[in-house]
């Protein structure tokens, strides 16, 4: 009987994940537990959009503003806005809430820093949006300068944690270099820097990387693990920015938003499958496919596929390329699939390199998204990855290293 209880019990772990599996509890889940005690008696102002949600779906503003003990008084909106309604690069315009009535302060538009206005009769500033892992995804900027304004204005600021949806074992790209520095780089970390919004926050203070350090108060998640990706949270996922459209988007983006600087080929952005794919007019897709799996990048495989955009690059022409199929997350280096392609490109079609003239006007955000200039003037001497390999990867261990101390999970 002991036997078939066990073998029962094997069973239902198997199936389950485990029994110990939960649900991760974000930071606002964890806020609401705690009664909203680190709010009380403080005007808050609400840096967020429409990822800001509990486990229920049920909006960060919504909570804090029905909240008898806190007194919500502003709301801050990054790139797309506080409820999600602006086109990526789009300004971002100061409005009302219309469910709250709260004033809305733009942080996408005149200014991309709260000015000391903005924040008039502010105690705190409370941050919480679901960020994708990507140093040049703006939403980290905004946390950043924020914080710089926080400290400047002698206001507490306060970071409502979330998952890091590629998980926080993962780290690519050097650190940003001196004249880099812009919204897409704002801080000296790697391209993919392995942790959440609360622990960058952490090492922002921790190492001095902001022009004044603020007062900081990271509210952590329970049952989340540096291991896990989000599909692994049992949270529901809600849409970044328009392009990334579910969990696995995040692990897209860097795959192919640095070449997606570059009006040189469609990445998907305009069609079903953003960040996804590489195509272009004068591709052939079979030729594009076989050179990339000949490749045998770990973890990654090559369709040929055939498109016609609905907008954007390419719109309503036919395209050729391929999309990429990610086999195996934690094997997969996505940062270099972009430059293989490029590779694979230049030696298939001599006549149509990344970094031609008709492209130049574009190679200043390209610098900037790669946080050097090194990249590009290497790579474009022979198109090969191996050329800017180990300056690609020179800073990764260091980096690794120095972020431990800022870890808040295993």
């Amino acid at each position: 009987m002991k036997l078939k209880k066990y073998i029962i019990l094997c069973l239902i772990t198997s199936l389950t994940g485990g029994l110990s599996a939960q649900k991760t509890m974000t930071g606002i889940e964890v806020l609401k537990k705690d009664n909203f005690k680190i709010l009380e008696g403080k005007r808050v102002g609400l840096i967020t959009n429409p990822t800001g949600v509990d486990n229920s779906l049920k909006s960060t503003i919504d909570i804090l503003f029905e909240a008898p003990n806190v007194n919500l008084v502003a709301l801050y909106g990054p790139e797309h806005g506080v409820r999600g309604d602006v086109h990526a690069g789009d300004k971002v315009e100061n409005s009302t809430d219309p469910s709250t009535g709260l004033p809305v302060y733009s942080l996408y538009g005149k200014t991309r820093k709260p000015t000391p206005e903005m924040l008039q009769g502010i105690d705190v500033l409370v941050y919480d949006i679901q960020d994708i892992g990507c140093r040049s995804f703006t939403y980290i900027s905004t946390m950043g300068v924020a914080m710089e304004a926080a400290a400047e204005n002698g206001i507490e600021f306060v970071v409502l944690d979330r998952p890091n949806p590629i998980g926080g074992e993962k780290v690519e790209g050097n650190l940003v270099e001196d004249g880099y520095i812009s919204f897409v780089s704002q801080f000296k970390i790697p391209y993919i820097y392995g942790l959440t919004c609360g622990e960058l926050a952490r090492m922002l203070v921790g190492e001095h990387m902001l022009a004044k350090d603020c007062k900081l108060t990271v509210v952590p998640m329970k049952h989340w693990k540096r291991s896990m990706d989000y599909t692994k949270t049992g949270l529901q996922w809600i849409p970044s920015s328009p392009h990334i459209p579910h969990p696995h988007s995040a692990y897209f983006y860097p795959l192919s938003g640095i070449v997606g600087e570059l009006p040189y080929l469609s990445i998907g952005v305009g069609y079903t499958i953003p960040f996804q794919m590489f195509a272009a007019e004068w591709i052939d897709a079979d030729k594009l496919a076989d050179r990339m799996n000949n490749l045998n990048l770990l973890g990654i495989k090559f369709r040929p596929m055939h498109l016609k955009p609905f907008y954007a690059f390419g719109k309503g022409e036919h395209l050729q390329g391929v999309q990429v199929h990610i086999l195996d997350y934690k094997k997969a280096r996505l940062s270099e699939v972009q430059f293989y392609i490029m590779q694979e490109l230049a030696a298939l079609y001599p006549d149509k390199p990344a970094f031609c003239k008709e492209n130049e006007s574009r190679f200043d955000m390209f610098d900037k998204v790669c946080g050097s200039n090194q990249i590009r003037e290497r790579f474009s001497k022979n198109y090969h990855f191996d050329d800017i390999k180990d300056y690609w990867y020179k800073d990764v261990e260091d980096f690794k290293k120095l972020s431990r101390k800022y870890y808040l999970y295993k």
